[in-house]
């Protein structure tokens, strides 16, 4: 237990760090916001292109971590829809939201930076499919199911359209085309050019995890104990247990791809999840699923590790 609180604790301080940020007033809001895009627009790029780069494509392609990783995210989003539009009789694009915030992990800002401390270097790679599987599987299918419940039916096409349009511009997405675009073509970079990519990328998880931390400051829950309690507990329960029920199908005993699967599902909901719930109504459930799920976090991601610990997946 003690083994477990050590790999944890310097995660939840670099979070608490960011909290007492700005809650003493080092930083504002807007400030915490361009730590965040620094982390999204400069950091996890130069992060993918590294992981990418620095081994073969084909050990970080891993076709059996896609389709699994894949299969349990997109389970858990059909399930969760079903639930929330056919039982609890929602609105489809409030079922839309719901489930994508069940099924869409902080890969970026919580689960990478704790896979990283416990897995080592893999955990890069495992972050690259989880962004393909995140940015051009569940948050487009969630996006497009919320416009369409919205327009009752009209502008569907039109939604898909947009949302292409901003997957282009994607900083994650591009980061992994230039990322291939070097490995296929076998370019060398320059020396300069490698270590200043490497420094990049060893600032984005600690980064990641402070904004974290600043990103809770202020949030509140008003009111919606009830929704916020559902996406939470799909979340960091549901989420986890059908991506490793998946991966052990599919992958067998392989403890590295069971371990990564269960680190990144076992983080919190995206932080972009509250933007998103506020586009459809939904801000209040958002923000407090985000703050609740990064809060929970804290316990659940001990006892997944202490449950791989005892049962000897961690590699």
């Amino acid at each position: 237990m003690f083994e477990v609180a050590a790999i944890i604790m310097p995660i939840f301080l670099l979070i608490g760090v960011g909290y007492l940020s700005m809650r003493i007033r080092i930083l504002n809001r807007e400030q915490m916001q361009g730590v965040s895009r620094f982390v999204l627009y400069i950091a996890l790029p130069a992060l993918l292109i590294r992981a990418i780069t620095q081994n073969p494509l084909e050990e970080v392609f891993n076709i059996n971590y896609l389709l699994a990783y894949g299969l349990g995210s997109l389970g858990v989003f059909g399930l969760a829809l079903g639930y929330t539009v056919m039982l609890k009789k929602q609105p489809l694009t409030i079922g839309s939201i719901s489930s994508l915030g069940m099924s869409v992990s902080n890969s970026a800002f919580s689960g990478y930076p704790v896979a990283v401390m416990i897995i080592g270097p893999p955990a890069a790679n495992f972050l690259a499919l989880n962004m393909i599987i995140e940015n051009l599987l569940i948050i487009p299918l969630a996006l497009i199911l919320a416009e369409a419940g919205q327009q009752a039916g009209r502008g569907v096409m039109k939604s898909l359209q947009k949302t292409l349009k901003q997957l282009i511009k994607n900083p994650i997405l591009i980061g992994l085309f230039v990322g291939v675009l070097i490995a296929v073509t076998d370019i060398h970079l320059p020396v300069p050019v490698t270590q200043a990519v490497d420094m990049l990328a060893n600032a984005a998880g600690p980064t990641a995890l402070f904004a974290i931390g600043g990103a809770l400051y202020g949030l509140q829950i008003r009111g919606v104990m009830g929704e916020v309690s559902q996406i939470v507990i799909g979340k960091l329960i549901i989420h986890p247990l059908g991506v490793f029920i998946c991966m052990w199908l599919i992958a067998g005993n392989d403890a590295l791809l069971i371990a990564g699967a269960l680190l990144f599902a076992g983080a919190p909901m995206a932080s972009i999840y509250p933007l998103l719930g506020q586009r459809y109504g939904m801000g209040n459930v958002a923000a407090g699923a985000l703050m609740a799920g990064t809060l929970m976090f804290f316990i659940t991601i001990s006892v997944i590790v202490s449950l791989m610990t005892y049962f000897s997946v961690l590699p």
